[in-house]
């Protein structure tokens, strides 16, 4: 009964829905058909083994989320000797004795130069000194963004955090290190042809909405952020993220929100389209918040992360909340950016809680399955979470098989870099390409770092 439950749910969706894509405003068939002809020619179809990588052009201005796939760039780590003098930030007590970290994943730095890394107290099984890197270091953004750009991730909504701004006291030193990352990303996003946007993570009560008013005055007129040809824009307007919106522990007035969102939409302000990251019940309520998203808001992005725990579960979600999600979206005229994760651990942020893997990789067949599950319901678009996030080991930057010596999540002998090759390839699934899961390479003898 649950399998028939579930593959007439299916149908029924995909009949209310007609076509994502034509709930969906941006590129006309004929340009999506001429792109994949394009593209073909030049990448090959079906059957592109792992290794095959495929650069996306870089365009001035990506100007519709469609056929696009993104990440989010947390750029939250500082390290000991960076130059701010804030230690270590977002990795844990790394330099204390006993080490103590609050990262499940550690990142390969086989690639970074010698001044791009710092040391900490863990140590590898051979003994040698393990090393991290810090987001403040522009050459480290840098090389980011050439990743993305090398496996054919088009751009990144670069987190900043509402606690971390205060326009009025410029130089906090997290105010300052924030400023810092998002000017590492903007130049990264210009020097590699890759897109780049804000996303606040924020709450939305007076306090909140008038920080983030006046942090984009001073992002918008004092850095010119909106000058910049990287900025992401959709439906004619550049645009900005809130994420956290009506989450139960997220503050709301919907006085200040809705200040909030007309003074983004005030073309002195940019004009900007606004996407939300909400909850996955959102099209169930109603009252002010379901009134604010109908009056103000253009995108939205429901979290999944955590919320399956397999492939079935990933399917199953999907086919829960789609088919509702969508026939909202074209209701009311709204565009949908949906999120897929490859896997989540986080036994050293909340110190042996949770368990270590909490939701496996499986090689990454997990992460794959969501594509393909989106792939069904016609999007041509997604929003990978995340980049760099090691915290919550939902990361799909380059990591290591050879972790110090503690509680680690490895990627048992894949490549380190199988994660960004495996995004590129999901995109490329989603615009309309032939392609298949790659076959599992050898592991190395190193492991795969």
């Amino acid at each position: 009964m649950m399998d028939r439950n579930r593959i007439n749910l299916t149908a029924v969706a995909l009949l209310m829905m007609g076509s994502y894509s034509s709930a969906f405003t941006g590129a006309g068939l004929n340009d999506r058909a001429t792109r994949q002809v394009a593209v073909a020619s030049l990448c090959g179809t079906a059957g592109v083994p792992l290794g095959d990588s495929c650069k996306r052009a870089a365009n001035p201005t990506i100007t519709s989320l469609r056929e696009h796939i993104f990440c989010g760039y947390q750029g939250w780590f500082m390290a000991r000797g960076d130059g701010f003098d804030m230690g270590f930030v977002h990795w844990g007590n790394i330099d204390g004795s006993p080490p103590k970290c609050t990262v499940d994943l550690w990142p390969d730095l086989s690639e970074y130069d010698a001044d791009e890394t710092f040391a900490t107290s863990y140590r590898h099984a051979d003994g040698s000194v393990a090393r991290v890197f810090s987001s403040v270091i522009e050459k480290t953004v840098q090389r980011h963004f050439r990743w993305m750009r090398d496996y054919g991730i088009d751009g990144a909504f670069v987190q900043r955090f509402d606690v971390c701004i205060d326009p009025a006291n410029p130089t906090w030193k997290n105010d300052r290190r924030t400023n810092t990352v998002l000017r590492n990303c903007r130049r990264a996003a210009e020097a590699a042809g890759r897109g780049f946007a804000v996303m606040y993570d924020c709450h939305f009560d007076a306090p909140a909405c008038e920080k983030i008013q006046a942090d984009w005055t001073r992002l918008t007129r004092e850095m010119k952020l909106l000058e910049s040809d990287a900025y992401i824009h959709h439906a004619g307007a550049p645009i900005v993220a809130l994420w956290g919106y009506g989450f139960d522990h997220r503050r709301f007035d919907v006085a200040a929100t809705e200040k909030l969102f007309r003074f983004l939409r005030d073309p002195a302000n940019g004009g900007c389209v606004i996407m939300l990251g909400l909850p996955n019940d959102w099209a169930e309520w109603s009252g002010e918040k379901e009134r604010l998203i109908r009056e103000h808001v253009r995108v939205l992005s429901p979290w999944n992360v955590g919320r399956y725990r397999d492939e079935t579960g990933a399917e199953r979600h999907f086919e829960r909340y789609l088919p509702k999600d969508l026939a909202y979206c074209r209701a009311h005229a709204k565009d949908y950016l949906p999120v897929v994760f490859p896997g989540f651990s986080w036994t050293n942020l909340t110190q042996g809680k949770g368990p270590l893997g909490e939701i496996p990789r499986r090689g990454g067949r997990f992460f794959w399955k969501q594509f393909e599950t989106l792939k069904r319901f016609d999007f041509d678009t997604a929003y990978v979470a995340m980049f760099d996030e090691v915290d919550e080991g939902t990361a799909i930057f380059k990591v290591t098989n050879d972790p110090p010596v503690g509680r680690f999540v490895t990627l048992e002998g894949l490549p380190s870099d199988f994660y960004l090759r495996l995004t590129g390839l999901g995109g490329r699934m989603l615009r309309g390409e032939r392609v298949e899961f790659p076959k599992a390479p050898a592991r190395s003898a190193d492991g795969g770092k």
